[in-house]
């Protein structure tokens, strides 16, 4: 039987797994962001906020299947 974590406990505060998993995510999209900023990969994408946000919700999807936000 799986032991699933319902919270995350820091001292005597009770976190949601999905704040560590959306932490996660914003840092791997601040990454990725940077890393086509300086590659110049970045001046190709027409909408840069959209595509911002398209790798937040991609990173955020992968990293649920990892860590079990249940």
């Amino acid at each position: 039987m799986h032991a699933i974590p319902h919270e995350i406990v820091w001292g005597d505060v009770y976190f949601t797994p999905l704040l560590l998993v959306a932490a996660l995510a914003y840092g791997f999209t601040l990454l990725a962001t940077t890393i086509s900023v300086k590659t110049g990969l970045y001046r190709y994408i027409v909408h840069p906020t959209l595509a911002e946000i398209s790798l937040f919700v991609i990173f955020t999807g992968i990293f649920s299947q990892v860590i079990s936000i249940v």
